[in-house]
Protein backbone atom coordinates (compact mmCIF):
# COMPACT_ATOMS: atom_id res chain seq x y z
CA UNK A 1 0.00 0.00 0.00
CA UNK A 2 3.05 2.23 -0.15
CA UNK A 3 2.92 4.74 -2.98
CA UNK A 4 6.52 5.88 -2.43
CA UNK A 5 7.59 9.36 -1.47
CA UNK A 6 6.01 12.54 -2.79
CA UNK A 7 7.99 14.25 -5.54
CA UNK A 8 9.89 17.24 -4.13
CA UNK A 9 7.86 19.74 -6.17
CA UNK A 10 4.55 18.37 -4.86
CA UNK A 11 5.86 18.21 -1.27
CA UNK A 12 7.08 21.81 -1.48
CA UNK A 13 3.69 22.96 -2.82
CA UNK A 14 1.90 21.25 0.08
CA UNK A 15 4.31 22.76 2.63
CA UNK A 16 3.57 26.20 1.18
CA UNK A 17 -0.22 25.70 1.44
CA UNK A 18 -2.15 27.18 4.35
CA UNK A 19 -4.08 24.79 6.63
CA UNK A 20 -7.83 24.71 6.03
CA UNK A 21 -8.55 25.56 9.67
CA UNK A 22 -7.34 28.21 12.12
CA UNK A 23 -6.95 26.17 15.31
CA UNK A 24 -3.60 24.54 14.47
CA UNK A 25 -2.25 22.43 17.33
CA UNK A 26 -5.45 22.37 19.36
CA UNK A 27 -5.59 18.57 19.60
CA UNK A 28 -3.05 19.13 22.42
CA UNK A 29 -5.53 21.14 24.48
CA UNK A 30 -9.24 21.85 24.58
CA UNK A 31 -10.86 21.02 21.26
CA UNK A 32 -12.35 24.02 19.46
CA UNK A 33 -16.06 24.67 19.12
CA UNK A 34 -17.76 24.38 15.73
CA UNK A 35 -16.30 20.96 14.88
CA UNK A 36 -17.19 17.33 15.49
CA UNK A 37 -14.94 15.97 18.22
CA UNK A 38 -13.52 12.49 18.43
CA UNK A 39 -11.58 10.85 21.27
CA UNK A 40 -10.82 7.14 21.16
CA UNK A 41 -8.24 4.86 22.65
CA UNK A 42 -7.15 1.24 22.49
CA UNK A 43 -4.98 -0.99 24.62
CA UNK A 44 -1.96 -2.23 22.68
CA UNK A 45 -0.31 -4.52 25.23
CA UNK A 46 2.29 -3.85 27.86
CA UNK A 47 5.93 -3.14 28.45
CA UNK A 48 8.64 -0.89 27.08
CA UNK A 49 9.36 -3.14 24.07
CA UNK A 50 5.72 -3.03 22.99
CA UNK A 51 5.69 0.75 23.46
CA UNK A 52 8.80 1.16 21.29
CA UNK A 53 7.39 -1.13 18.60
CA UNK A 54 4.02 0.66 18.48
CA UNK A 55 5.68 4.10 18.43
CA UNK A 56 8.06 3.08 15.63
CA UNK A 57 5.17 1.69 13.56
CA UNK A 58 3.13 4.86 14.11
CA UNK A 59 6.00 7.22 13.30
CA UNK A 60 6.74 5.46 10.01
CA UNK A 61 3.15 5.63 8.72
CA UNK A 62 2.67 1.91 9.46
CA UNK A 63 -0.61 2.35 11.33
CA UNK A 64 -2.13 4.16 8.38
CA UNK A 65 -0.93 1.55 5.90
CA UNK A 66 -2.15 -1.35 8.04
CA UNK A 67 -5.54 0.37 8.20
CA UNK A 68 -5.74 0.31 4.40
CA UNK A 69 -4.81 3.95 3.80
CA UNK A 70 -2.37 4.55 0.98
CA UNK A 71 0.27 7.01 2.12
CA UNK A 72 2.52 9.13 -0.05
CA UNK A 73 4.63 11.13 2.43
CA UNK A 74 7.42 13.64 1.94
CA UNK A 75 9.68 11.47 4.12
CA UNK A 76 9.67 7.87 5.34
CA UNK A 77 9.28 8.91 8.96
CA UNK A 78 6.97 11.47 10.50
CA UNK A 79 8.70 14.80 11.16
CA UNK A 80 7.55 18.30 12.06
CA UNK A 81 6.13 19.97 8.92
CA UNK A 82 6.35 16.82 6.80
CA UNK A 83 3.44 16.47 4.40
CA UNK A 84 1.59 13.53 2.93
CA UNK A 85 -1.25 12.70 0.60
CA UNK A 86 -3.44 10.02 2.11
CA UNK A 87 -5.76 8.03 -0.17
CA UNK A 88 -8.70 5.91 0.89
CA UNK A 89 -10.87 3.79 -1.36
CA UNK A 90 -10.45 1.91 -4.62
CA UNK A 91 -7.70 3.36 -6.83
CA UNK A 92 -10.00 4.97 -9.41
CA UNK A 93 -12.40 6.37 -6.81
CA UNK A 94 -9.84 7.03 -4.06
CA UNK A 95 -10.41 10.10 -1.92
CA UNK A 96 -7.22 12.16 -1.68
CA UNK A 97 -6.51 13.86 1.62
CA UNK A 98 -3.44 16.16 1.82
CA UNK A 99 -2.11 16.74 5.35
CA UNK A 100 0.77 18.45 7.16
CA UNK A 101 2.31 17.27 10.43
CA UNK A 102 1.66 20.14 12.84
CA UNK A 103 3.47 18.70 15.85
CA UNK A 104 5.42 15.65 16.94
CA UNK A 105 5.34 14.17 20.44
CA UNK A 106 8.72 12.73 21.46
CA UNK A 107 8.75 12.08 25.20
CA UNK A 108 10.06 9.05 27.13
CA UNK A 109 6.52 7.65 27.66
CA UNK A 110 4.55 9.43 24.90
CA UNK A 111 5.23 9.39 21.17
CA UNK A 112 3.16 10.38 18.21
CA UNK A 113 2.06 13.25 16.04
CA UNK A 114 -0.83 15.32 14.77
CA UNK A 115 -1.60 16.33 11.25
CA UNK A 116 -3.83 19.04 9.93
CA UNK A 117 -5.80 19.26 6.73
CA UNK A 118 -4.61 21.12 3.65
CA UNK A 119 -6.54 22.34 0.60
CA UNK A 120 -8.01 19.40 -1.28
CA UNK A 121 -8.80 17.41 1.87
CA UNK A 122 -12.52 16.55 2.13
CA UNK A 123 -12.53 17.54 5.82
CA UNK A 124 -11.16 20.53 7.70
CA UNK A 125 -9.45 19.95 11.03
CA UNK A 126 -6.77 18.06 12.87
CA UNK A 127 -6.11 14.53 14.11
CA UNK A 128 -3.56 13.39 16.71
CA UNK A 129 -2.21 9.88 17.25
CA UNK A 130 -0.24 9.29 20.47
CA UNK A 131 1.13 6.05 21.90
CA UNK A 132 1.60 6.09 25.69
CA UNK A 133 3.31 3.89 28.27
CA UNK A 134 1.80 4.38 31.72
CA UNK A 135 3.34 3.64 35.14
CA UNK A 136 1.74 0.17 35.24
CA UNK A 137 3.38 -0.71 31.91
CA UNK A 138 0.18 -0.52 29.86
CA UNK A 139 0.62 0.68 26.27
CA UNK A 140 -2.24 2.59 24.64
CA UNK A 141 -3.02 4.45 21.45
CA UNK A 142 -5.00 7.66 21.87
CA UNK A 143 -6.65 9.33 18.88
CA UNK A 144 -8.00 12.86 19.26
CA UNK A 145 -9.57 14.80 16.41
CA UNK A 146 -11.76 17.72 15.47
CA UNK A 147 -13.20 18.06 12.00
CA UNK A 148 -15.97 19.37 9.83
CA UNK A 149 -16.91 18.95 6.20
CA UNK A 150 -14.79 21.03 3.83
CA UNK A 151 -16.45 20.26 0.50
CA UNK A 152 -19.96 20.18 -0.86
CA UNK A 153 -19.64 16.44 -1.44
CA UNK A 154 -18.55 15.83 2.16
CA UNK A 155 -21.40 17.98 3.48
CA UNK A 156 -23.86 16.07 1.28
CA UNK A 157 -22.55 12.77 2.65
CA UNK A 158 -23.77 13.83 6.11
CA UNK A 159 -24.20 10.79 8.38
CA UNK A 160 -22.47 8.51 5.86
CA UNK A 161 -19.35 10.71 6.05
CA UNK A 162 -19.34 10.58 9.83
CA UNK A 163 -19.75 6.79 9.69
CA UNK A 164 -16.76 6.59 7.34
CA UNK A 165 -14.68 8.61 9.82
CA UNK A 166 -15.69 6.28 12.66
CA UNK A 167 -14.79 3.27 10.51
CA UNK A 168 -11.32 4.52 9.60
CA UNK A 169 -10.68 5.49 13.23
CA UNK A 170 -11.57 1.95 14.30
CA UNK A 171 -9.25 0.61 11.62
CA UNK A 172 -6.43 2.79 12.98
CA UNK A 173 -7.02 1.51 16.50
CA UNK A 174 -7.08 -2.11 15.33
CA UNK A 175 -4.03 -1.64 13.11
CA UNK A 176 -1.72 -0.86 16.02
CA UNK A 177 -3.12 -3.71 18.07
CA UNK A 178 -1.57 -6.05 15.51
CA UNK A 179 1.97 -7.28 15.99
CA UNK A 180 4.70 -6.11 13.57
CA UNK A 181 5.13 -9.59 12.04
CA UNK A 182 1.58 -9.20 10.73
CA UNK A 183 2.35 -5.95 8.89
CA UNK A 184 0.44 -5.76 5.57
CA UNK A 185 2.81 -3.82 3.37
Amino acid sequence: MDDGLLPVVEADALRAAEPTYAEVGQTRTELPEGYRHLRRRADLGSGPARFEDAARTLLHWGMHRRAGVRVRPSSGSVQQDSVAVLRVGPAVLAVKAPVRVVYVVDEPRRRGFAYGTLPGHPESGEEAFVVTLDDSGAVRLEITAFSRAATLLTRAAGPAGRAAQRLITQRYLSALQERPDRDRR
